[in-house]
């Protein structure tokens, strides 16, 4: 019987000729669930027993290959590789002579590349002289391709055992590429190019088998980020299968290799008790031993969240005299100090740093090693705040090198329920106990692995090409390749220029020849459309793949790229209305006084976990001490002056003064005025609310879509104009929180599907929410399930929305995203309309040039 923990995740061998000598015909397997290396599997997942992967055995002859070390280089100065290739010979019994070792470089179709290399086994063990039965050949001056992401040029290496007789006895084959990784004036250069690293960390997960994952599902993983604009995936917290380590060479995807190794609860210990020392060196070398062939492994970690410590630094010794061509990875070795004085991180990798701190970092020089965030941007629930102000930072500022979202997945497993319905369940639904609650829901795509909203906003922040407009008469473009070592050719674009939401022109777009990092000018094929002063033309260039690539089908948008065109002088149109009176619901809608005053939001996990413990400093909890989920509201003035107290706890006061003006055409406009006490430095919203018939059950749009987007999150949803109904408005977020909002709205419309409905805009763009769910109910919901639609269709109007942020665990938004006491003035107009009959455009411009008026 073999006893195996957790750890099994990597191969273990051991010598059966005992069994057999034995008499036993049969193998037992027993896995250790709890044991002493349980303290050093303290992951955030799920802790499933059993084992995960498959288990094997296989059997060699007298004489075998042992091992084979393959460390391919790349020159890109002269533009060949080179490759050493140490093969290491088993001898049952007495070492043989006169056995040789063949290797033999090919494509991966076969065709040999070079010519074959030949070397005798060592058998002489005299001592002071013996280094093992090791055969070292090397080729030098290969007319190979260079492996990186965007173009992951694989080879085979075959490996051949032959003995004296010349008979060819055993064939082993192994992928390489050919990659220079080196660190140089704080960058991380893969092929001499600085490359940013846009990675996320991925556990193995299914929703319905746990930790344990097919080829298949491990591949669709891969390809879902490689769409979405990710290079770089970090194995948190433990090795991979090996057969995800092939997917990564083949589908072009850097990987930070991570020893399992995390002692979490006991992080500053365990890293200098001497009992821990030989596991930490054991699974670490192992780990290196089994994937060093792999070309996607730019860099190997020694673990996570485990301190720092003597052990740490015999692991990274013993790498690096091992495999000196890749770079090392520890966040401890810096964890809270990181200019402290370690040897055990090539790279500064901090975990969930403030934009403002890595930036002075680097301004200031204040250390030689790139900046590569191990994890940034906590995706739980409604998140991902300020990714795009971090990449604003990473991409403007020498020594900051990118990062690794956490994480991929939310880890939420299928429930059946009584009833027989399902949901995805977190901590604590299975009556386990202690839980982390919803904690392991924190990922960018669903359980099911349908992406979340905050998966386009990473793809607008990568995409292959920048465009700019550069004007004249010729309509000029700027184009520029983002890419590191790929032209535009695998490329197709084409274009959309839309007045006010309304595509006018639409045409293909011949993109030039332009090498990486290089531009290029092109001219726009046709016309721009006419337009008045007071509209917005929009230029959208949407890329796809030319021809089908291992990640994406021919015609994948792979991004789509925005820029506001100058407007052309002619009359602005009037408004063309409907001829039929709207309904009257529609206009007792319009009456002074339906619209309420709206400081409240459900909380997102960032604000405050609804089901954790010590949550008070948090945005919500700040938020319930103010009493702003229990305004009292107290209501003075007349009918179009209207003043309001919204009284919360200790006597916090927000003031709301309103005046509404009646226009002939069924308009209002109405001015507010807000002020915030000083007693509530931080709020959800500042806006206003309706409570509509819940036959207005459409939604039409000029603005952010269609997906959600917020103040802090709003890159990865393109302007224009949009229709859906109100129920495609819900995100299901595993826990119930905010979701739906649509930022930089110019005007919005709620209609029955009839057509007629209430267009309201504003003097600036507002962010816009509707929703068949209220506030309070989102709040109180833990799971999907509990929401019944309320009745009503609640729609938001809010000058003022609070960012995402990551708090969850991470940094808050940004200052700028936060809402905080002052005064408040703005306005904003509402009309019945007919979608289909009006010019809901000119319409809104109208009401707009009422509301600055």
């Amino acid at each position: 019987a073999v006893g195996i923990s957790k750890d099994s995740r990597l191969e273990a061998t051991f010598d059966v000729t005992d069994l057999v000598s034995a008499g036993s015909n049969s193998l037992a397997l027993m896995v250790v669930r709890w044991s002493d290396a349980s303290y050093v599997e303290d992951q955030d997942q799920w802790w499933h027993a059993g084992i995960g992967r498959a288990v094997y055995l296989t059997s060699t002859d007298q004489v075998w290959i042992q091992d084979v070390h393959a460390s391919p280089h790349w020159d890109p100065t002269r533009q060949v590789g080179s490759l050493t290739v140490r093969t290491e010979v088993g001898f049952a019994g007495k070492p043989e002579r006169d056995w040789t070792i063949r290797t033999q470089l090919e494509t991966v179709t076969g065709r040999k590349v070079g010519a074959a290399q030949i070397g005798p086994v060592p058998t002489d063990r005299r001592a002071y002289l013996f280094s093992g039965h090791v055969t070292e050949t090397e080729a030098r001056d290969l007319g190979v391709e260079p492996w990186s992401s965007e173009i992951p040029k694989r080879y085979r290496l075959v490996v051949s055992l032959i003995d004296g007789a010349g008979a060819v006895r055993e064939v082993n084959a192994c992928t390489v590429g050919f990659r220079s990784i080196e660190i140089r004036d704080r960058e991380l250069l893969i092929n001499e190019k600085p490359v940013l690293i846009r990675g996320i960390n991925r556990h193995d997960f299914d929703p319905d088998t746990g930790r344990v994952v097919t080829v298949d599902q491990m591949r669709a993983d891969l390809v879902l980020m490689k769409q979405y604009g990710f290079n770089a995936v970090r194995t948190s917290h433990s090795p991979n299968d090996p057969a995800f380590y092939d997917l990564c060479d083949e589908l072009g995807l850097y990987v930070v290799d991570e020893t399992n190794f995390e002692s979490h609860a006991f992080i500053l210990s365990l890293c200098h008790d001497p009992r821990y020392a030989a596991a930490l060196l054991d699974r670490g070398s192992r780990m290196v031993t089994r994937d060093k062939n792999h070309p996607s492994i730019i860099m190997w970690s020694l673990g996570n969240e485990s301190g720092y410590g003597a052990h740490h630094e015999a692991l990274a010794s013993w790498i690096r005299a091992y495999d000196p061509t890749r770079p090392i990875h520890y966040e401890g070795a810096i964890m809270w100090a990181w200019d402290r004085n370690q040897t055990a991180t090539d790279v500064l990798c901090p975990m969930y740093p403030e934009i403002a701190d890595i930036v002075e970092w680097a301004e200031h020089r204040r250390g030689e090693a790139p900046l590569i965030m191990c994890e940034y941007s906590h995706a739980m629930g409604n998140s991902n705040g300020c990714l795009a102000e971090y990449w604003d930072a990473i991409e403007s500022t020498p020594g900051l090198q990118g990062g690794f979202i956490w994480e991929f997945w939310d880890h939420g497993l299928r429930q059946t329920r009584p009833d027989g319905t399902t949901r995805f369940a977190y901590g604590g639904d299975f009556g386990d106990v202690p839980n982390d609650v919803n904690f392991c829901i924190d990922g960018m795509v669903w359980p099911d692995r349908t992406p979340k909203p905050a998966m386009a906003e990473h793809r607008a922040l990568a995409p292959p090409v920048a465009i700019e407009w550069l004007g004249g008469r010729t309509r000029r473009l700027g184009i520029t390749n983002r890419q590191d070592f790929r032209d535009l050719l695998w490329l197709r674009a084409r274009f959309e220029i839309t007045v006010d939401g309304e595509v006018r022109v639409r045409g293909a777009l011949a993109l030039p020849s332009v090498g990486p990092g290089a531009s290029a000018t092109v001219p726009l094929p046709k016309p721009l459309p006419t337009s008045s002063a007071d509209e917005e033309v929009v230029l959208t260039v949407i890329l796809a793949v030319g021809r089908a690539e291992s990640w994406a089908p021919r015609g994948f948008e792979v991004g789509r790229v925005q820029v506001v065109l100058p407007a052309s002088r002619r009359k602005s149109p009037r408004p063309v209305s409907g001829a039929d009176d709207p309904p009257a619901n529609l206009a007792a809608a319009c009456a002074p006084g339906s619209a309420a005053p709206a400081f409240w939001r459900a909380p997102t996990d960032n604000d405050g976990l609804k089901l954790a413990e010590l949550q008070d400093l948090k945005p919500l909890g700040r938020w319930r001490a103010a009493g702003l989920d229990a305004l009292e509201l107290h209501t003075s003035g007349s009918r179009r002056r209207i003043r309001r107290e919204l009284r919360g706890r200790d006597d916090v006061v927000i003031v709301q003064r309103e005046q509404w003006v009646a226009r002939d055409d069924g308009s209002v406009v109405v001015s507010e005025d807000i002020v915030i006490p000083d007693d509530i430095d931080d709020l959800p919203r500042i806006g206003l609310r309706w409570d509509l018939p819940s036959e207005l059950d459409h939604v039409t749009w000029y603005g952010r879509g269609p997906i959600e987007s917020y103040p802090d999150r709003r890159r990865g949803a393109h302007l224009g104009r949009f229709t859906q109904t109100v129920a495609e408005q819900y995100v299901p977020y595993v826990m119930p929180q905010e979701h739906g909002g649509h930022a930089d709205t110019r005007w919005g419309v709620v209609h029955a599907a009839n057509g007629w409905g209430l267009l309201v805009t504003g003097a600036e763009p507002f962010q816009w929410n509707v929703s068949m769910f209220t506030p309070e109910q989102l709040t109180a919901a833990t799971h999907a399930e509990e929401l019944v639609p309320s009745g009503v269709t609640t729609m938001h109007l809010d000058v003022r929305h609070r960012g995402l942020g990551t708090l969850s665990c991470g940094p808050d938004t940004l200052p700028e995203y936060r809402i905080g006491p002052g005064r408040y003035k703005f306005s904003w107009a509402m009309r019945p309309v007919h979608v289909g009959r009006d010019d809901l455009a000119a319409t809104a411009r109208v009401l707009r040039g009422a509301c600055r008026g």
